[in-house]
């Protein structure tokens, strides 16, 4: 409930980044049940070799933590806007909040990429319907949840960095549009 005088556009800030951080938490936490979900089938070890059953269950989980971690990816970096730096020379130059923005979405990609890939690993694992064998104890959807979780850290540094960067800029550029740019009103044709 808006309160009179009051700009319903501030409280957009903590709305996403509650969003941001629950997906990421809720993904984590599915990728880390799905890993209990898969030690919970029946296996057979061999020195490092292990064959498994896969469990339909932590298919579901990991599929579902994957969805998660990529849309709360979507909603930091559509929300947030793209801020990117293009050369050393310009890194020198822009803001602080900038600098962190640039690291937080850089940051975020590595952990979305990351986390991504352990989760569809995982989740292809479990996708057969036979059993299958290799290297014991990979636990791939465990770090896929944990890299979601680190996700939610990176993802909402990026948005709020990103969102003072936006404000920076809006304080810095004269409102209203400009026609004829400085220097070039009445100027004779060659």
């Amino acid at each position: 409930m808006v309160m009179k005088g009051q700009d319903p556009r501030q409280f957009k800030l903590p709305v996403v980044c509650f969003s941001i951080i629950l997906l990421d938490l809720i993904a984590g936490i599915l990728g880390i049940q799905a890993e209990v979900a898969q030690n919970k089938v029946q296996s057979l070890t061999v020195w490092i070799v292990e064959c498994r059953d896969p469990s339909y269950k932590a298919f579901k989980l990991g599929f579902v933590a994957a969805i998660f971690l990529a849309f709360a990816h979507a909603i930091a970096n559509l929300l947030g806007g793209c801020h990117f730096v293009r050369s050393m020379e310009e890194l020198d130059t822009v803001s602080y909040n900038k600098r962190l923005a640039f690291a937080s979405l850089v940051l975020s990609w590595i952990t979305l990429v990351s986390g991504f890939s352990m989760l569809i690993a995982g989740v292809m694992a479990n996708s057969s319907s036979r059993k299958s064998c290799g290297i014991s104890h990979h636990r791939y959807l465990s770090i896929g949840g944990i890299a979601c979780i680190v996700h939610a850290m990176f993802g909402v540094s990026y948005y709020i960095s990103a969102t003072v960067v936006d404000r920076e800029e809006k304080k810095l550029t004269p409102p209203g549009p400009t026609m004829n740019p400085p220097g070039l009103v009445n100027q004779p044709a060659p």
